[in-house]
């Protein structure tokens, strides 16, 4: 069952051939999303989930895909075969992606998957379909440190081969400042939800604290989810969870998405995993930039970010 769920995925993808390319940007209500996203925009407003659902929010290349194996492995008892029945796609859509057809949307994958469903999202918070909050479906928020987020999603804009061309890295980083990238700026982005966490009951988690301690914050999120599993169970999920055995497993390791759409040659999908990895890249002088820029953004709100200097 799960081998023709991963083929017919793949398929898709293979099928659409020569439609995958670099697609542009379009604005919607001034966020920049991918132009299928954007021509498809109503059907994903007007998304109503089912009060059981479970929305995993995050900016792209925060820990998504952390998350949401995490929470597959809680809501199947640490069970690694059950949550092999289909790749991460599959098993936790992704609401707003649109694709080139026969690529199946987030909400057909949606429509053929019964609730409670794990659905994934990078929409900022004011275009989260109404639905979410008038159901008070529960929300997951992960965010991840601006100069790690800002390397990580480079490299996999590298790859990507549906998202806009990056370009060279140095002029990479004053795109990400001002926001010109896909589902548009990380600064808004993390404070729309931190400000809303409380009224909202978001959880809002850290990818640093994630890696310092995961078994920690698989408990959070266990608790938020009013699961209760055994000390045995939250071992193995850590230990399945971890980034080595992730970047193994080819369920969630996106190997279902063929070369003409990501180019794992270029860059892997799991590439590091790593917090600090930014000072491979950053020069003392584009640190220095960022800083300055990120001062003043971030001035007026508190986000307990850590690693950034």
């Amino acid at each position: 069952m799960s081998e023709e769920k991963e083929l017919s995925y793949s398929e898709a993808i293979q099928r659409a051939g020569t439609n995958i390319c670099r697609f542009p940007l379009i604005p919607v209500r001034g966020i920049p999303l991918m132009c299928y996203i954007a021509n498809n925009w109503d059907s994903i407003w007007a998304f109503r989930p089912d009060p059981s659902d479970l929305l995993i929010a995050t900016y792209p290349k925060a820990g998504t895909t952390w998350t949401q194996e995490i929470v597959d492995l809680l809501q199947n008892n640490g069970d690694a075969e059950a949550c092999k029945r289909a790749p991460t796609p599959v098993r936790s859509p992704f609401l707003e992606i649109f694709s080139p057809p026969p690529i199946p949307s987030g909400l057909d994958q949606l429509k053929k998957t019964d609730p409670p469903r794990i659905i994934k999202t990078h929409l900022p918070l004011q275009l989260v379909p109404t639905g979410f909050w008038e159901n008070k479906c529960k929300v997951i928020y992960v965010a991840r440190n601006a100069k790690d987020n800002l390397v990580s999603y480079f490299h996999f804009d590298c790859m990507n081969l549906t998202q806009p061309e990056p370009g060279p890295w140095e002029g990479y980083i004053p795109k990400f400042m001002r926001g010109e990238l896909p589902w548009g700026s990380w600064y808004d982005h993390v404070k729309g939800y931190w400000t809303e966490r409380e009224t909202k009951n978001i959880l809002y988690l850290f990818y640093e604290d994630m890696k310092e301690n995961p078994r920690r914050e698989v408990e959070r999120i266990m608790r938020y989810l009013d699961l209760s599993v055994s000390d045995e169970v939250i071992s193995r999920i850590v230990e399945l969870t971890s980034f080595k055995n992730m970047k193994e497993n080819p369920m969630a390791n996106y190997s279902c998405v063929p070369a003409p759409v990501f180019d794992q040659s270029i860059s892997s999908f799991m590439r590091k995993g790593e917090v600090g990895d930014w000072r491979n890249h950053f020069t003392p002088e584009q640190s220095k930039m960022f800083d300055e820029d990120y001062e003043k953004q971030m001035k007026d709100v508190n986000i307990p970010f850590r690693d950034l200097i």
